[in-house]
């Protein structure tokens, strides 16, 4: 027998971080950082359950100290640097399946989003919900337009990748948006990666992405301005 439960927030952290070793339980402003996704998370009331999936026992022990299940280990083969996200969250859903548990919703929301607003949380699943979108993520406006970037050759020389664009006004080109990098809303029955995706706009200053000391550096200058400490 199946259950169908409501819904699921996923938040993947392995043990094998290299660029930030040991990121995904690294100390921000005072706690690890991970415990910032689970408590957005639990706070939102939104989901029947918010799980931790990791190859690692300490990551699995704070998980769990900060509210979070941690039902099962993930597999050694989707715990490398090369699995994709979408395999390691098909990987959860089919664990869970084979226990007798699938769910309507789920949220895959990243271990180092500390950022993470609840209302863009419930903004997201409000508009999968209503709409005809099979998935939905925080997306963030480019702060220039990207059809008047740059390349930089090895000597130094620059010149335009768009060069059509090198006349036009700033103002008169098309507005481009990025992954915000927080999470991503999505049907059960159509997965992660599988149809048609929707989004929310969110504010840059919400949304930091971390892959070095930089960028840690940075967000923890955005959490403490956002007063959220």
């Amino acid at each position: 027998m199946i259950f169908i439960m409501g819904d699921l927030c996923i938040i993947p952290a392995r043990g094998g971080s290299k660029r930030i070793p040991r990121k995904n339980i690294r100390e921000f402003l005072g706690k690890p950082i991970i415990a910032y996704s689970i408590q957005t998370a639990l706070d939102s009331g939104l989901f029947d359950e918010v799980m931790v999936s990791t190859d690692d026992l300490e990551i699995a022990k704070v998980a769990e100290d900060f509210g979070a299940t941690v039902p099962f280990l993930r597999s050694r083969e989707k715990s490398d640097d090369f699995s994709p996200l979408a395999e390691v969250v098909e990987e959860v859903l089919e664990t869970y399946l084979s226990a007798g548990r699938t769910f309507e919703f789920i949220c895959c929301l990243l271990p180092t989003s500390p950022l993470t607003q609840n209302s863009d949380l419930l903004d997201a699943r409000r508009l999968l919900e209503s709409s005809n979108f099979d998935s939905v993520r925080p997306i963030v406006p480019f702060s220039y337009p990207i059809q008047r970037a740059f390349r930089m050759t090895e000597g130094g020389e620059v010149d335009f990748f768009f060069s059509e664009f090198s006349n036009h006004r700033s103002q008169d080109l098309e507005k481009a948006y990025h992954d915000a990098g927080q999470f991503y809303w999505f049907k059960a029955q159509s997965g992660m990666k599988k149809g048609k995706r929707g989004a929310i706009v969110i504010s840059e200053k919400y949304a930091q992405d971390i892959d070095t000391l930089e960028d840690w550096e940075m967000a923890e200058w955005k959490f403490k301005n956002l007063r959220r400490i």
